[in-house]
């Protein structure tokens, strides 16, 4: 059996919920639970403040996209792209491109518990990213979101620095 991964599709602008409801609905019919996992249109809290008065309400992270944690084969692909609404996955020619799980932290998706070995005080190098190589000490660890808040010398100073459990390794 293959790994499932997150892919985005590209839908019509103001779709989004359709999309999923319909490509939803084809999973059941078509009793494809075992392969599309799961459906997201990815929300937020936005708090608004009119004629005084505040006003919570939820927006799309993403306009435009779904988020779909599949296992990419033919009948799968076949299923989201033909799905009334779908324009496309993302990704270059027609060849959808999953995400990566440091992509999904960032956008508050969880991709499963990562087990970790270090605790706050313990150095720790950067695997990957735009501090790659770069040394420095745990201040945080936020089991919650998977993340460990580092310090890092940037001229001559320490700058905190938030990394996903995936981009760290302990020295």
């Amino acid at each position: 059996m293959s790994e499932s991964n997150w892919y985005v599709v590209h839908t019509y602008s103001g779709y989004e919920n359709k999309v999923k409801t319909n490509i939803e609905k084809t999973i059941e019919n078509r009793n494809l639970q075992d392969q599309i996992l799961e459906v997201s249109v990815p929300m937020q809290e936005v708090v608004e403040l009119k004629d005084g008065v505040r006003k919570v309400s939820q927006k799309k992270m993403f306009p435009g996209y779904v988020l779909i944690n599949m296992i990419m084969n033919d009948d799968t692909w076949y299923v989201v792209r033909n799905t009334r609404g779908v324009t496309g996955f993302v990704g270059p020619g027609s060849k959808p491109v999953p995400l990566t799980e440091a992509e999904m932290l960032n956008m508050g998706v969880n991709v499963g518990k990562v087990e970790i070995d270090f605790e706050v005080g313990d150095t720790v190098s950067v695997k990957s990213g735009a501090w790659e190589g770069v040394a420095g000490i745990i201040k945080k660890i936020d089991e919650s979101r998977q993340t460990v808040t580092i310090n890092v010398e940037v001229f001559g100073r320490e700058t905190p620095v938030e990394l996903a459990f995936t981009e760290v390794k302990k020295l």
